[in-house]
């Protein structure tokens, strides 16, 4: 009986090893854990979808454009080279909603305790950034790198540590990959827009966004 248990324990060993191999890679933040996620993956969720191409037909229409409207573009114009901090509360809520249906992805990136200084095991993720952000498929976008918190502490002390770690994202991108600063808009949100509302303390809450407003390249065209 006792050889029988070991054997019956070493085929589940198996068997659960070989489950854990077939599992798709895990996105940023999927099970709670820091998840460094990879350029790729990253230039997958911030491309822009395929453009329809336009077809001439009986109606005298005007077809719909996947570019940014102008209210978005003239949005977009003011704040780039403006400081995080100068963002004004509706104007950040402005960003949010022209972002709400733009291509983005939330990344995980932890910083040390009470700092704006990004952890040593989340600089993979940044780099990858930094690659993804300058690849061909993405370069000459203007892209909005929204910082969040979760729910500890107060609104005051989580929108300003929010804003000093989208900055501290944007001077990485900006030194090591020479990305046009006004390039990146950066916004901080504190507390104010939780991914899990249920949990507001939960480390999924504390990220970054970043969201593909606008390619410059496409719309001179």
């Amino acid at each position: 009986m006792r050889l029988a248990a070991k054997g019956l324990t070493a085929i589940l060993s198996i068997f659960t090893i070989g489950a854990a191999l077939t599992l798709p890679p895990a996105f940023a933040g999927d099970d709670g854990n820091s998840k460094n996620v990879t350029e790729d993956e990253i230039v997958r969720a911030l491309a822009p979808p395929p453009k329809k191409p336009l077809t001439r037909g009986l109606s005298i229409a005007p077809q719909a454009d996947p570019a940014p409207n102008a209210a978005e573009t003239k949005l977009i114009q003011s704040v780039r080279g403006r400081a995080t901090r100068s963002l004004s509360s509706t104007e950040r809520e402005e960003i949010a909603s022209a972002a709400k249906d733009k291509p983005n992805i939330d990344l995980e990136i932890t910083f040390d305790y009470n700092s704006a200084d990004i952890s040593t095991k989340s600089l993979p993720s940044v780099q990858a950034l930094g690659r993804a952000l300058t690849s061909p498929d993405l370069k000459g976008s203007t892209f909005v790198v929204a910082g969040h918190t979760d729910a500890a502490g107060g609104e005051g002390y989580n929108q300003e540590l929010s804003e000093r770690r989208a900055d501290s994202i944007k001077r990485y991108l900006v030194e090591k990959y020479s990305i046009a600063a006004t390039d990146l808009v950066t916004v901080g949100y504190g507390k104010s827009k939780l991914k899990d509302p249920n949990q507001p303390m939960a480390e999924v809450n504390r990220r970054v966004q970043v969201v593909n407003m606008e390619n410059k390249t496409t719309a001179s065209k």
